[in-house]
């Protein structure tokens, strides 16, 4: 699937329609650029679930869960992770169930520790300053 969200607010609307892609669970990589909007498009997709809550992006503490109506979803920001071995000491294999979805972003720096993705979205900024946004079933994941 391929989107060109122009504005934010584009990418929150990108987010909300990705509910029903998603809604099984899962784990999803997004790879991109410092500031190409892949926590927005992130809450985005919180809202889509059912979210009012304030969203922010996990870069210091690594992670945030929310907990929407029994359905828990794991945000994940790896950039300042030093090694991917400090992967083994945050749980993720607790936070893994039938009915989560976990939301990793910089997955680049977990590679060998994390669990393999099924989806990826690949954002990118374009010359025009909108986004080419490319979503795919990853070729080992459960999704495809």
């Amino acid at each position: 699937m391929h989107f060109q969200p122009a504005t934010e607010a584009e990418m929150m609307a990108l987010g909300e329609t990705l509910r029903s892609v998603f809604a099984e669970g899962g784990v999803v990589y997004l790879t991109g650029d410092l500031g190409v909007g892949k926590t927005t498009l992130v809450r985005g997709l919180l809202r889509a679930f059912g979210f009012q809550g304030r969203v922010k992006s996990p870069t210091f503490g690594l992670i945030e869960s929310y907990d929407i109506d029994g359905f828990e979803v794991h945000h994940l920001d790896l950039y300042r992770l030093g090694h991917g071995e400090e992967i083994l000491y945050l749980g993720l294999e607790d936070l893994l169930t039938d009915n989560s979805l976990m939301l990793v972003e910089w997955a680049e720096k977990g590679t060998g520790w994390l669990p393999a993705a099924d989806w990826v979205i690949e954002i990118v900024d374009r010359p025009d300053q909108s986004r080419s946004v490319e979503i795919a079933a990853a070729a080992d994941g459960r999704s495809g």
